[in-house]
């Protein structure tokens, strides 16, 4: 199954057979979690679709396989493997729906959680806006 994978994925070692379930579960969190995060505020998606997929190339080179065939996640995912590069279009969404759940965060959480959770998102943003947002040109 692993051969049936386009050439520019990189080979991941794999893991022994007790963890692979291991593995499989943590991309199937992730998965749900990215998913989630590209509707909920305060949830940002393409960490967890890029951190999915790493659990994936352990775990399950089918569910590998389908993650970066998918019409919709699976561009993200490829272009991170192959450029380190996140589109300007999923940073955007990712920092308003993060700015979004934060704003819900300061208004009805606990100063604690509302700062725990800015401070997150913070992070996560400066990071975001850390990596490209196009493929070099040759």
């Amino acid at each position: 199954m692993r051969d049936s994978l386009p050439e520019t994925l990189p080979s991941g070692p794999r893991a022994a057979a007790w963890l692979r379930p291991l593995w499989l579960a943590a991309g199937a969190a992730c998965l749900l979690l990215g998913v989630a995060g590209l509707v909920l505020p305060l949830l940002p998606g393409v960490p967890f679709l890029l951190l999915a997929a790493f659990c994936f190339s352990r775990g399950s080179p089918r569910w590998e396989a389908w993650l970066v065939a998918h019409p919709k996640l699976g561009p993200v995912v490829l272009d991170w493997r192959r450029h380190r590069v996140i589109p300007r279009r999923a940073k955007l969404l990712a920092w308003t729906m993060m700015a979004l759940g934060c704003a819900l965060a300061a208004w009805r959480a606990p100063w604690w959680a509302a700062s725990l959770a800015a401070l997150t998102c913070l992070c996560v943003a400066l990071w975001m806006a850390r990596q490209a947002e196009h493929a070099p040109t040759p």
